[in-house]
């Protein structure tokens, strides 16, 4: 279910210059902001889990999504090359797990990663906060890529929904509406960091943990499930 030309080509159109730059600017912000905060206030475990919590995983993990899970097959739609890789003997399932890997590889190497360097400088990993908000970026960047991917095959306009999903709903709905954060990535995200970090209050989601694991779960196959549905339907499109 892994189709290594169709990922060297996938990684190729998502690590080009100017998507790689783009990739590179949140992550480099995050540490940067890591490394005045401690040196300005030293450790402190609130501000790392507050910093971790409203930066990293609220903005740079589904932004870093956004990016990857879109561009992973988006841009093939939009410019019609898809229609080469249909033409080749490769199953359609094979065809978006491929890359539903390589968007979830680049999303967390480009959004898990610089968190764990962020919460080991903020505060050296006091309260297991650090681990606990990469573990939390991790399963996010699953989610959030399948949804993502999902929507890089059945709209043109995947960036701006994808956008508006993760900057509208998640952080601006979700910040004052409680049925909002029942469906977000990011609360199911949190329940699981809620569980690792060893400092109580530090984290917190409105979603229990049995709950989130289950969403999390959910939405990653049926996302899988209907992008490999829509990718048959373009094939016979092609064909008709």
């Amino acid at each position: 279910m892994y189709h290594p030309t169709v990922a060297r080509l996938t990684y190729r159109g998502l690590l080009g210059r100017r998507r790689a730059a783009i990739l590179f600017v949140l992550p480099v912000l995050l540490l940067a902001i890591a490394v005045a905060v401690r040196v300005f206030n030293g450790a402190d475990d609130q501000i790392a889990a507050d910093l971790l919590g409203g930066f990293a995983l609220a903005t740079m993990v589904p932004l870093i999504a956004v990016i990857a899970g879109t561009g992973a097959i988006g841009p093939e739609i939009d410019d019609g090359s898809i229609v080469y890789l249909l033409s080749k003997p490769v199953k359609r399932p094979t065809i978006i797990l491929t890359k539903l890997t390589v968007a979830i590889a680049v999303t967390m190497v480009f959004s898990a990663l610089p968190t764990l360097v962020a919460g080991f400088v903020l505060n050296g990993n006091g309260q297991q906060v650090a681990v606990a908000y990469t573990v939390a970026a991790l399963v996010a960047s699953i989610a959030y890529s399948a949804l993502f991917l999902l929507l890089g095959t059945v709209s043109r306009h995947a960036v701006v929904i994808g956008l508006v999903y993760a900057l509208v709903w998640e952080s601006l709905f979700g910040s004052v509406i409680s049925g909002a954060r029942t469906l977000s990535v990011q609360q199911w995200a949190l329940a699981v960091a809620e569980k690792v970090t060893r400092g109580e209050g530090l984290v917190s989601s409105d979603v229990a943990l049995p709950v989130a694991a289950a969403l999390l779960a959910g939405v990653t196959v049926a996302a899988t499930w209907f992008a490999g549905h829509k990718l048959r339907t373009l094939t016979l499109a092609g064909e008709e």
